[in-house]
């Protein structure tokens, strides 16, 4: 069994990495588990008081949640991921239902700030990109999935996203054994690393090889 962490500040490209990477691996050798679908529900607190909650900061997470299901797909087992809607900021009460598999990848922007987290990745990466860059992505996404406008976006980036990444998301890069510049841009990087899953699952070395120059 191999878990793999995936962090990096928000909008640094970490989705975009993991998909290229479901891309090149078998997926039936591979299941995935983001950090968002463990934000704590928030149905117990009104919608004028949700605007107000710190996303970027680790108290948002339920990080016991989290860590307990990766134990358990490690183990072989089952789990129900559950699934977390930013428009209400709350969790549905429907779940996910996620086997387990022989590569579990987990992403997210906090991960590495969770010493248990890091502890039970047997590889970790940290997804990298210049802060204007980071910006522009979370702008769009902002408005395209989340309903925010471009004040509403910019005002949360600086009460919240910069400060927070600045406290909390930089600083865990020291745990990384694997950088990636660029974030999904960086090809190279995504190819070696898919090698070298592939070559912990015993898959063909030689197309490995391969892919990293195609």
């Amino acid at each position: 069994m191999l878990v793999i962490g995936i962090c990096g500040g928000t909008g640094s490209g970490k989705t975009t990495v993991v998909n290229k990477l479901l891309e090149i691996l078998p997926a039936n050798h591979v299941v995935i588990l983001s950090q968002d679908s463990y934000y704590k529900d928030n149905s117990n607190i009104s919608l004028e008081e949700r605007k107000h909650i710190n996303f970027d900061h680790p108290d948002s997470i339920e990080f016991d949640l989290l860590y307990n299901h990766i134990n358990e797909l490690k183990n072989g087992n089952t789990i129900e991921k559950p699934v977390y809607s930013y428009i209400t900021c709350t969790r549905s009460s429907e779940t996910i239902h996620i086997e387990s598999k022989e590569v579990i990848i987990v992403e997210g922007i906090l991960l590495f700030s969770d010493e248990r987290i890091r502890n039970i990745c047997n590889v970790k990466v940290f997804v990298d990109a210049p802060s204007d860059e980071r910006l522009l992505r979370v702008i769009k996404r902002d408005i395209i999935e989340r309903g925010r406008n471009v004040e509403q976006t910019l005002d949360r980036y600086i009460e919240t996203v910069k400060p927070m990444h600045e406290q909390f998301i930089e600083p865990t890069k020291r745990f990384a054994d694997i950088i990636v510049p660029l974030g999904g841009e960086n090809t190279v990087a995504i190819n070696i690393l898919a090698s070298l899953i592939r070559q912990k699952l015993g898959l063909n070395k030689e197309q490995d090889i391969n892919s990293v120059f195609h």
